[in-house]
C-alpha cells in the first residue's frame, strides 16, 4: 500500500499536469468519492440534468446533518457497486462536465487559507494533490495557479462558494437551541433546494417584508444564479442577523 502524503505545497504556484482519454488512469479519479457540494455546484447540476433541486436532492444526494459547524451538508450519490462510480461518469468521461462540480473542477488544485491572530484577512495558499494513480503528472502541460484557475472556469464556483463558506465557517451564533432545528431547514432550503426557495419568496410575505429592487425581482423568477445570491444574503439576516438585506419601511 501506497502511504505517500498525496498534498504538495505550491511554493513557485506551477505545476505540470493534463488530463485526457489517453492516460491509463483516466476516470480512476471519478469513483468512491466523498463529494461534497456547494449550492452553486447544485444549481449547476440540476440545471443541466434538467430536473428541479428537489428531484435532484432525492436522485443523487445523500445528507449528512451537522457537517459544518452544525449545519447539513450534501454528498453526491456514488454508485453501489465495488467500485462505488460518481453517477454522471460514463467510459468515455464526464457526462456533465461543462457543469461539474467545483472540487472535480479545481482538482488537481487543493485551496485553503490561514489567518493568524492579528491578521484582519486570511492568507490564501494552493497545494497540489498527487494521488499514486494519477499519471496526470507526468505530462508536459505547464500551468499556473491563476491559468488553471481561468482555463477550468472556476470564477463564479469561487464567488458563490466563498460566500457560502462564510455563514457556514461563521462565528456568530444562529440562536438558540429551540430554534435550531427550524434554522438548520431554513438553512437546507435555501442552500440547497433553490427552487423550494423560489416558491418561498414569491408565494409567501418576502417580498413585502425585504426592499429588493424590481429589477431584481424580475431576473430572480428565471434566474438562478440571481436567486442564489439573494438566499445568501437571507441567510446572514436571518442567522447572524447582518444587514445586508434592506427591510421595508413599516
Amino acid at each position: 500500500m501506497d502511504h505517500r502524503q498525496p498534498f504538495e505545497y505550491l511554493d513557485n504556484n506551477t505545476f505540470s499536469f493534463a488530463c485526457h482519454p489517453g492516460l491509463s488512469c483516466f476516470t480512476e479519479c471519478c469513483r468512491d468519492l466523498r463529494l461534497a457540494l456547494t449550492p452553486y455546484d447544485i444549481l449547476r447540476l440540476k440545471n443541466k440534468l434538467g430536473v428541479n433541486s428537489g428531484d435532484f436532492l432525492d436522485q443523487y444526494t445523500t445528507v449528512k446533518p451537522g457537517e459544518h459547524n452544525g449545519f447539513p451538508a450534501v454528498l453526491l450519490k456514488m454508485g453501489e457497486d465495488e467500485v462505488r462510480p460518481c453517477p454522471c461518469v460514463t467510459p468515455s468521461g464526464c457526462r456533465i462536465y461543462e457543469d461539474r462540480p467545483g472540487a472535480c473542477r479545481i482538482y488537481p488544485i487543493g485551496r485553503a487559507s490561514s489567518r493568524t491572530q492579528g491578521q484582519e484577512q486570511a492568507r490564501e495558499f494552493h497545494f497540489v494533490v498527487k494521488e499514486p494513480h494519477c499519471q496526470g503528472f507526468n505530462e508536459p502541460e505547464q500551468w499556473t495557479v491563476e491559468h488553471w484557475a481561468l482555463d477550468q472556469g472556476l470564477k463564479p464556483y469561487s464567488f458563490f462558494n466563498d460566500e457560502w463558506t462564510g455563514i457556514i465557517t461563521h462565528k456568530g451564533s444562529p440562536g438558540s437551541e429551540e430554534a435550531i432545528s427550524r434554522k438548520m431547514q431554513m438553512f437546507f432550503m435555501a442552500c440547497y433546494d433553490l427552487d423550494q426557495f423560489r416558491r418561498f419568496v414569491f408565494e409567501s410575505t418576502f417580498l413585502r417584508r425585504f426592499d429588493i429592487p424590481e429589477e431584481i425581482i424580475k431576473r430572480m423568477k428565471t434566474d438562478d444564479e440571481e436567486l442564489l445570491k439573494l438566499s445568501l444574503l437571507w441567510l446572514k439576516f436571518s442567522l447572524f442577523g447582518e444587514k445586508g438585506l434592506p427591510l421595508r419601511p413599516e
